[in-house]
């Protein structure tokens, strides 16, 4: 053993000995802000660049490195310049390289195969299937790069890094290719590291249309966990490490701190970081000139006009809200002047109805945009823009014909339940009696959760709503109002006859039988409480269809007599404009529409408001939930003025204390502070994993993979995370166990469904072979297909198109269109 020992130590010293400090010759600063450093060389020579951070310390880290040439050599490296003292140059032979990173593999063959190794970096090569140990150039980052469709710029990609050892003096860097794993512990687990305490995970986003500390356009920028508290001296360590192993950059990579924490800790040492070279960007830097932002991307058809408050769009309305409003009914496009949140009833809406929405700075003196005010027009929402232009009303009576139902549709009501029943006694089989919310918020009281996490009280089922309906003759009221030629023509006259059939139900008796079940009700509550009247329909919390913001919930305060009062505003509720168009819309029989109740003590006081999701519907990460929280009683579905919840990505499985991400902070508390403390969100993790899980079975949709469920929670007076309702994911559809059929044959030819999802099937009273065309509404050709119809129907792939219409053609082997038709893309 003692003679290899021997040898290595030999190898080292003359390593040791052939490399000496070359002379620096010239020391001057790019127009980047990077050093050149001017060395005398020769061409058996290869050059190191090191560097100190201080003149006081030794040189501590290679930066840059080079062969000879017969003369001189210019050295430079990735970050800004440092003074002449802080640098210094050695020479080594190319017939005895050195090993600069001490990793056992010298510096000339990891030189020449840097996509696997880097003489900066004593990580071990891993395979790029999982990622990398450097990064020699731009074509390398894009290809382990992905981008978020939630940054609402598709061109900035993001690489997520892991070190190892940060307090070594060699640390261990790793770039994940995040094609692969978009956890940085799915990546630890498949290279074979476990969380030892020593890692600093974080991720890398390239920006190319903002400026870098050089003065031109692109920049880098690194950041962590928002509530990892790395101070200023592991920041320079991650920092200059990343440089060192992507030296293609050009002094454009900045430290971006996140709140709470990270943030906070920058402010402490704001003078340490003003005197290094850590370059920081902010979050205005990125977004305060941020003039777009989409957040449902789709295109649809519409008359263009300016919704002020206090108005009532129609549904073929495409509509520019100065203000965000409080409620939306159906619309055929929106545009806002100010920021939204993506659980907005307004973003929640355009994903339901599958209408474009954006941001648009100053909507109303956009170009394109004033001159097309109440005209028809053509109008998409994308990830990079939007486009508008003026519509010809064939295009538009066209699109709004092939979005509707083909039939109309009758709703299920089970009317054979008939009496007012404890939560407890109500199960999830009994939404057909009273409305999902009833039945689902009854059915997570079974989950086994603590006691006030789920409210407790009562379910009204729809027989009482049908029972003061007949009692009252109200459907042949509303029967003959709807027959109305005015009401059937005039949006006007619609909204004007539904209020005065709303304050019909309002101002009616109940029978006797009906005021003595609610008044023992009520009585049943503690005196003094404040009651909370839910709207629990058939026509809402479905999959695939929220309803949200469709009907009302009233509070009966204990001042306000019998809840007799707030019942029937709930009841008369059904009737509102909004809904009606909705259901119009959709070709709703509203005689088989029933409003059931759900009946718990009122919440007050309450300290902060949300809504989560059982997966990440807008940043599009894997193995996260999706949490937007706001301080006490501001709505995050409907935010009053400059109102910026918290937004939150939580980590399903929890493996260190930070697994959790801050996206946004609330603009109601201080910078460095949370709603959601780790303590709720422990609570929030168990909760929505429960839910998400039952659920999904009792949706039957344990093998679809879009399924989610989606809660709206409180943390009450008391401090108690509170869920008060749960729902399905607007963009879960529930699958039948029966497969697609045809609605009808037209011309010999079908298509279903409609709208479609993964595919769409065509079948043919015509058994040939032929040719399929899909194009857009503006005459694209986007797809075609050979097809064998002498089959019984015929599936065609278009789960990898966006959503929206499209014309699908046949033709002949001769070239003869036979037959189009339009058709929609979920």
């Amino acid at each position: 053993m003692k003679k290899p020992m021997l040898l290595i130590c030999c190898l080292l010293l003359l390593a040791h000995i052939n490399a000496q400090q070359a002379p620096i010759l010239d020391i001057s600063t790019r127009p980047d802000g990077r050093v050149e450093i001017t060395v005398a060389s020769t061409e058996d020579h290869y050059y190191v660049l090191h560097v100190r951070h201080d003149q006081a310390s030794a040189f501590e880290q290679a930066t840059a490195i080079q062969p000879g040439v017969n003369g001189s050599i210019h050295l430079t490296e990735p970050l800004a310049a440092y003074p002449l003292a802080h640098y210094k140059v050695t020479e080594h032979l190319l017939s005895n390289p050195a090993d600069t990173d001490g990793d056992g593999k010298n510096d000339l063959e990891e030189l020449a195969d840097l996509n696997t190794y880097s003489p900066f970096n004593v990580a071990k090569p891993i395979d790029f299937h999982d990622g990398t140990v450097c990064i020699p150039d731009r074509a390398t980052f894009k290809k382990l790069s992905f981008t978020s469709p939630a940054t609402g710029d598709s061109t900035t990609e993001l690489v997520k890094f892991f070190i190892h050892n940060r307090d070594e003096a060699e640390p261990e860097l790793f770039f994940v290719n995040s094609n692969t794993h978009e956890l940085h512990t799915e990546f630890a687990h498949a290279i074979g590291y476990t969380n030892d305490g020593t890692l600093m995970t974080g991720t890398i986003a390239f920006h190319p249309f903002v400026m870098s500390p050089n003065g031109s356009l692109g920049v880098y920028r690194f950041f962590f966990h928002a509530n990892s508290s790395f101070p200023l001296a592991y920041i320079r360590k991650a920092m200059e490490l990343l440089a060192a192993n992507m030296p293609f950059l050009r002094n454009n990579l900045c430290y971006y701190p996140l709140e709470p924490v990270g943030l906070s800790l920058y402010w402490e040492e704001k003078e340490a970081y003003d005197a290094s070279r850590v370059s920081v960007l902010f979050e205005a830097d990125l977004f305060e000139d941020l003039d777009y932002q989409a957040y449902h991307v789709a295109e649809g058809f519409g008359l263009l006009r300016q919704l002020l408050p206090g108005e009532t769009p129609h549904g073929r309305d495409i509509v520019v809200c100065e203000t965000l409003p409080n409620e939306l009914p159906r619309v055929a496009g929106m545009i806002t002047s100010v920021m939204q949140t993506p659980l907005s009833h307004v973003n929640l809406r355009a994903i339901q109805d599958r209408v474009p929405n954006a941001f648009i700075r100053n909507a109303l003196d956009q170009p394109g945009i004033d001159t097309l005010l109440d005209k028809y027009v053509y109008y998409k929402a994308d990830r990079l823009g939007f486009t508008i232009r003026e519509a010809t009303l064939s295009e538009v009576e066209a699109f709004f014909k092939a979005l509707q139902p083909a039939h109309p549709q009758k709703l299920v009501r089970d009317l054979s339940m008939t009496r007012i029943l404890p939560l407890d006694s109500i199960q999830f089989g009994h939404a057909n009696s009273f409305g999902v919310k009833c039945a689902n918020v009854a059915t997570m009281r079974r989950f086994g959760f603590a006691e006030g996490v789920i409210p407790d009280g009562f379910g009204i089922p729809f027989y009482f709503y049908d029972a003061f309906m007949q009692y009252n003759g109200f459907y042949n009221i509303a029967k003959n109002m709807l027959d109305t030629p005015e009401f059937q023509t005039d949006y006007d006259v619609q909204e004007a006859q539904l209020a005065w059939f709303r304050q019909l139900i309002i101002d009616a008796t109940m029978p006797d039988w009906m005021m003595e079940a609610l008044g023992n009700m009520q009585q049943s509550f503690p005196v003094g409480t404040s009651i909370r009247c839910r709207s629990s329909t058939n026509n809402e919390d479905l999959p695939g269809f929220s309803g949200a913001g469709l009907y009302d919930s009233k509070t009966q305060k204990p001042s306000e007599g019998h809840i007799a009062k707030s019942i029937k505003e709930v009841f008369a509720s059904l009737w509102n404009f909004r809904a009606f168009n909705e259901r119009s819309f959709n070709r709703v029989d509203h005689f088989t529409v029933a409003m059931g109740i759900l009946v718990h003590p009122n919440f007050k006081d309450e300290k902060a408001n949300g809504v989560g999701v059982s997966t990440d519907p807008f940043y599009q990460t894997e193995g996260t939930y999706y949490l937007n929280t706001q301080l006490g009683e501001d709505l995050v579905t409907n935010p009053t003025g400059p109102s910026t919840p918290e937004e939150i990505l939580l980590d399903v499985v929890q493996v260190t204390e930070d697994d959790f991400i801050v996206m946004s902070a609330s603009n109601l508390l201080p910078h460095d502070s949370l709603i959601m403390s780790p303590h709720y969100l422990d609570q929030m993790r168990q909760y929505l994993g429960v839910i998400h899980e039952q659920f999904k079975v009792l949706y039957n949709a344990e093998k679809q993979e879009d399924f989610a469920m989606e809660i709206e929670y409180k943390i009450d007076a008391n401090n108690v995370l509170t869920i008060k309702q749960a729902r399905p994911w607007v963009s879960f559809q529930q699958k039948s166990e029966a497969p697609p059929q045809p609605s009808a044959f037209h011309d010999g030819f079908a298509l279903f469904p409609n709208p479609a999802g993964s595919f769409v099937f065509l079948q043919s009273e015509l058994k040939s072979a032929l040719t399929v065309h899909i194009y857009t509404l503006l005459g694209q050709k986007i797809a075609d297909e050979s097809i064998d119809l002498r089959k019984s129907r015929w599936p065609i792939a278009v789960g990898h198109l966006s959503p929206g219409v499209y014309i699908l053609s046949i033709w002949d082997k001769d070239g003869h269109r036979l037959w189009s038709s339009q058709w929609i893309k979920g």
